[in-house]
């Protein structure tokens, strides 16, 4: 178990790349079908204002996260977006009615786990195969 283990620790790094890659793909696919309808979903065809910052921040954001630059700052402003937006967009959004405290209800399951992944890489960093990693080598 302990070479296992080993093993695993030493792909760490390599993993740590790879998981903020593809948070900020994912992101990145949010903030394209509000910002520019790409694809077109009914629930992202007419949004309001706030939405609309939100896909702002989705797209410029999950750009930067999947490049590795200014990772900890843009990781920790999507988790503080992505908290607003469970808040506000599944819990409170028809009033705070019992399915609303109920993520696998209220359909927030997924701005949860953006806000905690964002601030994993706030706290963790982007890893070898980030931007911000080379710039600190000069």
């Amino acid at each position: 178990m302990d070479k296992f283990n080993s093993t695993l620790a030493d792909f760490e790094p390599t993993a740590l790349s790879i998981y903020r890659i593809f948070t900020g793909l994912l992101l990145f696919q949010y903030g394209l079908a509000k910002i520019y309808k790409i694809p077109r979903l009914p629930a992202f065809l007419d949004i309001s204002p706030l939405v609309t910052v939100a896909g702002v921040l989705e797209l410029v954001g999950g750009a930067l996260l999947i490049l590795g630059l200014f990772t900890r700052p843009v990781a920790f402003i999507l988790s503080g977006q992505m908290a607003f937006a469970y808040f506000i967009g599944h819990m409170f959004k028809d009033g705070l009615a019992a399915p609303a405290l109920i993520p696998l209800l209220n359909g927030g399951n997924a701005a949860i786990l953006f806000c905690f992944a964002c601030f994993h890489l706030a706290c963790a960093g982007g890893g070898p195969w980030a931007l911000d990693a080379t710039r600190g080598k000069r």
